[in-house]
């Protein structure tokens, strides 16, 4: 103010800038959205799906699904140095706040919940409109573990789009000798006890090690096990959108036995000599042996078996009175049995698979 007339005088220098005052420094950039919309699906499905992976053990599972055609899959880490190989831009969500959790769920759980946002809005914009959301995680990792913490958002972003499905969790379990580390023995009882009342899978990495070993090296074994479980998945879905001439298995099916609270198995096998007494019995413990998954409990609210014949077979009296008695002795182990036969030229033999959903 001028002493002399009490009038403000204009100042002769510029105001120091915003950056003086620091408060630039203070915030980190928000990272930039990529709004780019995924391609659709290739891969055929009776329901419209996508997949996020968490983490490394989730984002390689969920690459597998990107690798046969499920190209609405998004995998997220809170580092690029899991990232697998040949993975495009649109496909990676990286998470600030750390260059990986080191195991740490607590870091893990805290890095999601300051970027749920950030994430939910790139389910809506990459994924778009889906049905049903697939959540794949290592079970013993920082990031993937704690994924069950966007649960909300998950649900918020389906409800956002008018979904008609659910969120399903698929867990891989570390194996035996992994679990001898208390931490990711915990972490891993952490997001088995956060799924338990939610539809999910359980992928024994045990298990799977057994299955593979002697068949590939070490350097293949964990991409071979999920290509596998990856084309498992994708061949009930693929079946439940095929016509039958014989009797068909549908997406409501399919979305019956997907969306029951609790654990699925999914298996598949062939049985080579159907002139065994008891093919029901094959067909079942062939699937149950071979599947990926933890083994099934007593108790199963909902079963899909489903059998693909050649046409012979099929029209063998014989053999077609073999298959009825296979789908009631699946029957007898759930509530409801849905089931299909598929016909098929130059097969091994019988090929089965079979769903088992809401167990404990």
């Amino acid at each position: 103010m001028n002493e002399n007339n009490d009038e403000w005088e204009t100042p002769t220098e510029e105001p120091p800038g915003i950056d003086d005052f620091g408060f630039a420094e203070a915030y980190d950039d928000p990272p930039a959205a990529d709004d780019r919309l995924l391609e659709e699906n290739t891969a055929p499905s009776a329901i419209n799906c996508g997949f996020v992976g968490f983490g490394s053990g989730g984002g390689k599972l969920a690459k597998a699904f990107l690798d046969i055609g499920f190209n609405k899959s998004i995998l997220i880490n809170t580092t690029e140095k899991d990232q697998p190989y040949g993975l495009a831009k649109e496909n990676f969500l990286l998470l600030p706040g750390a260059d990986g959790v080191g195991k740490d769920i607590k870091l893990g759980r805290q890095i999601l919940d300051n970027n749920n946002t950030y994430v939910e809005d790139a389910l809506r914009t990459r994924l778009g409109k889906i049905d049903w959301l697939f959540v794949l995680a290592g079970g013993g990792g920082g990031t993937g573990s704690a994924c069950f913490t966007l649960h909300k958002t998950f649900k918020r972003y389906l409800s956002s789009i008018d979904a008609n499905g659910k969120v399903v969790y698929i867990v891989s379990k570390p194996s035996s000798q992994e679990l001898l580390n208390p931490t990711i023995k915990s972490n891993c009882e952490i997001i088995l006890k956060n799924i338990v009342k939610h539809p999910h899978i359980i992928i024994d990495n045990e298990k799977q090690l057994q299955l593979l070993r002697g068949k590939v090296g070490m350097l293949n074994m964990y991409p071979a096990a999920n290509t596998n479980f990856a084309k498992l998945l994708a061949q009930v879905l693929k079946l439940a959108d095929e016509p039958s001439p014989i009797q068909a298995f549908d997406s409501k099916d399919l979305e019956k036995c997907l969306g029951e609270p609790g654990r699925m198995l999914l298996g598949s096998t062939v049985v080579r000599n159907l002139e065994k007494h008891d093919l029901g019995a094959a067909v079942f413990q062939g699937c149950v042996k071979s599947s990926p998954c933890a083994n099934p409990s007593n108790e199963c609210k909902s079963g899909v078996l489903l059998l693909i014949a050649t046409p012979e077979m099929a029209d063998d009296p014989s053999v077609s009175k073999k298959l009825e008695a296979a789908f009631s002795y699946v029957g007898g182990r759930a509530d409801t049995l849905f089931s299909g036969v598929y016909l098929r030229e130059n097969l091994p033999g019988l090929v089965a698979l079979t769903l088992l959903g809401g167990m404990k």
